[in-house]
């Protein structure tokens, strides 16, 4: 269920909704999109959307986990080929989450990981 390897923080698996801004060059709103989470971790996200993201694109990002909406600005810092239903998934770095934000963050995985856990053989 996580994904592991050279990565800092281990990946979890989830599907959750995801609003997101792109924002140009400049910083100033460019358009906003909808889009969900395929996996979730402490430094970032991958994100599945119907539209092409570009990367080093700076996107801010709500996303809602269980009963708790976490705010960041991202950058995309990799992108994958669209699938043959044209969904596109992009791998997020979150560079600017507040203090609050990352502690429930930490909180939803670290439970994420415990049911995991229990669910396993």
């Amino acid at each position: 269920m996580e994904e592991l390897g050279k990565r800092r923080h281990d990946r979890k698996n989830d599907l959750s909704l995801v609003e997101y801004i792109i924002l140009d060059d400049k910083g100033d709103y460019a358009s906003r999109g909808m889009g969900r989470t395929r996996n979730l971790s402490e430094a970032g996200l991958l994100l599945e959307t119907h539209r092409s993201l570009q990367i080093g694109q700076d996107i801010l990002i709500t996303l809602g986990l269980k009963n708790e909406m976490i705010q960041a600005r991202g950058r995309v810092v990799h992108t994958e080929k669209p699938t043959s239903d044209e969904r596109h998934c992009s791998g997020i770095k979150f560079v600017v989450i507040g203090e609050n934000d990352r502690r429930v963050l930490r909180k939803i995985i670290e439970a994420m990981r415990n049911s995991v856990e229990r669910t396993s053989p």
